[in-house]
């Protein structure tokens, strides 16, 4: 941890979240993820040792705390999720541009697209989503059951329902809300193969980042 030596509340709170990705742990936490390989999933560029570390010190400060299914936020660490949405708000206003080429995980995107699977407006069965990026040999699959929703990189063994084509930063765009998912179909570079009636009812199966608003307000 960096120390100012200021006796000043912005100084601890910098003391606090200021290492490299203590803030985006913090992110995953309020997001929904508890155990440690859904940690890892959602900062696919730490270390298991650093990640291992944070969640020390943050223990430590009283942000997190153990659980039997992991780790979960104090009612300190629960007080961050609106400074956090705030920070992500200013970005989007200031600093928020078109993806950079090292920015575009198709990997983290599924992470990401699977935790907002509205799973309310989706049948109430199993529901296989196959997304093929172009340029991009890896393949994933959303298995949706009523639930859960898990995110597969080899075939589940279930005949897919729809079959989603995009580019990843197209895919990006349109969860960051930069632009709307209906706007991309219908110029096909989202294209969706599928029963006609699913096809219709997709878009209404995918909520968007919470900073979309955000972001969407912005561009």
């Amino acid at each position: 941890m960096t120390h100012y030596g200021q006796y000043c509340p912005i100084a601890r709170a910098a003391e606090v979240l200021g290492d490299r990705w203590t803030l985006l742990i913090v992110r995953e936490l309020v997001c929904g993820s508890h155990g440690f390989n859904q940690l890892m999933r959602g900062l696919p560029r730490i270390s298991r040792g650093v990640l291992a570390t944070r969640l020390r010190q943050l223990e430590r400060d009283g942000l997190v705390a153990r659980t039997p299914d992991g780790y979960e936020l104090t009612e300190a660490g629960v007080e961050l999720e609106p400074l956090l949405m705030g920070l992500g708000e200013w970005a989007a206003r200031f600093g928020f541009e078109d993806p950079k080429p090292e920015e575009l995980d198709p990997t983290l995107l599924m992470v990401w697209v699977a935790r907002g699977v509205n799973r309310s407006n989706m049948p109430r069965r199993r529901t296989v989503l196959e997304f093929r990026f172009r340029g991009e040999a890896q393949r994933y699959w959303l298995v949706v059951e009523p639930d859960e929703v898990s995110v597969c990189y080899r075939d589940p063994g279930f005949e897919s329902d729809l079959v989603v084509r995009s580019s990843v930063r197209t895919m990006y765009r349109i969860w960051l809300g930069r632009e709307e998912l209906r706007d991309a179909m219908s110029d096909e570079r989202v294209r969706v193969e599928g029963d006609e009636r699913l096809v219709r009812r997709f878009p209404g199966w995918l909520e968007l980042s919470p900073l979309a608003p955000a972001v969407r307000a912005a561009v």
